[in-house]
């Protein structure tokens, strides 16, 4: 039985090419885009030894509209596309604002236009829960206000957001989307085959755990610990990757068998917050490592606390994480030894 091809840009990136191997699991034929502008061939590899077959990969920019329509024209009878393609480090976008608007909106429009030429209507869009701004109370719903974003990263997304809402509604739209709202991946495929790869020095808080704990780095810098928290660190709520991968799975499949509404939003996260502190504790349980940290100042853009409610999720889309904080990170920690070797 053939199977349904769904196009996944960004599909060699640390979120989507965890998506590719669950959607090609689940019985979908993933087709990955990627220009390696924020992500390493190596997941190519990764993906073929998981899945034990080559997967689909165009080499191009989700910016470069002939491109994209090749891409289109080439695989014929897409069903859907999971757009991760993206600039995603809150801390650079303050620095590089304008690559961010220009990388992340623009990508989402040239799409767009091509689905709309291509007859394709079915699209999961990868979002965040930055989009909420510093947020009134915890958790947040997905009627949570939507306030100014603390950084162009999140106001990307935003931005992204209301276009898919003002597509949607147009008066010829066939365009139906999913909004995925996602907290904080974190982990590596139980594999060790497939994970998180920062080109240069990592933004993220767990690739710097692990790269302190195997002495590529110096230290491990914890960015303000006078926050109005229970510890004065950060809190967030740090979902495993491969769970995260699986509601990817759950929308495409709830988009295409119709059951959706013209546009939707979901939190994807586990429902409970961690703050840094509890994350460098954690990990140290889960590897047996000592880490090497010191106290920085706050980081701009920085949102104090946020965690999820996931309510939502778990009744109409049937989706609930499986995968608790301390085998996320012991995920993570096998991953830089494989990286390290």
């Amino acid at each position: 039985m053939e199977r349904t091809k769904i196009l996944v840009t960004g599909g060699a990136g640390y979120i989507g090419s965890h998506a590719v191997v669950e959607l090609y699991k689940a019985g979908y034929q993933p087709v990955i885009v990627d220009n390696f502008a924020n992500s390493q061939e190596s997941a190519l590899t990764g993906i073929e030894q998981i899945l034990g077959v080559k997967v689909p990969f165009h080499r191009i920019d989700c910016n470069d509209m002939e491109a994209l329509r090749a891409v289109f024209a080439e695989e014929g009878s897409l069903r859907g596309v999971i757009h991760f393609a993206a600039f995603k480090a809150v801390g650079e976008s303050v620095a590089k604002p304008l690559e961010y608007y220009q990388n992340n909106v623009g990508s989402l429009l040239t799409l767009l236009a091509v689905m709309r030429e291509f007859g394709v209507s079915a699209l999961v869009f990868s979002s965040s829960c930055t989009v909420y701004g510093v947020p009134d109370a915890l958790p947040v719903t997905e009627q949570t206000p939507t306030k100014k974003a603390n950084s162009p990263y999140g106001a990307t997304k935003q931005m992204c957001e209301d276009i898919l809402r003002d597509v949607v509604a147009a008066p010829d739209a066939t365009l139906r989307t999913i909004l995925l709202r996602y907290f904080n991946p974190i982990g590596a495929h139980d594999s060790a085959l497939i994970g998180e790869l920062p080109l240069g020095v990592p933004q993220n808080l767990i690739p710097y755990v692990t790269q302190t704990a195997a002495g590529i780095r110096e230290k491990l810098t914890i960015y303000g610990d006078t926050y109005d928290t229970p510890d004065g660190t950060n809190i967030r709520d740090y979902i495993h990757v491969v769970d995260l991968a699986e509601a990817h799975v759950v929308a495409v499949r709830r988009l295409l068998e119709g059951h959706s509404d013209a546009v939707e939003t979901f939190n994807v996260g586990t429902g409970h917050g961690n703050s840094v502190l509890e994350v460098v504790q954690a990990f140290e349980r889960a590897s047996g490592q000592k880490l090497n940290y010191v106290i920085g100042p706050p980081r701009p853009g920085d949102v104090p606390a946020i965690y999820a409610d996931v309510t939502k999720a778990t009744q109409e889309l049937g989706f609930t994480t499986t995968t608790s904080l301390e085998d996320s990170l012991a995920s993570a920690w096998k991953w830089q030894q494989t990286l390290k070797g």
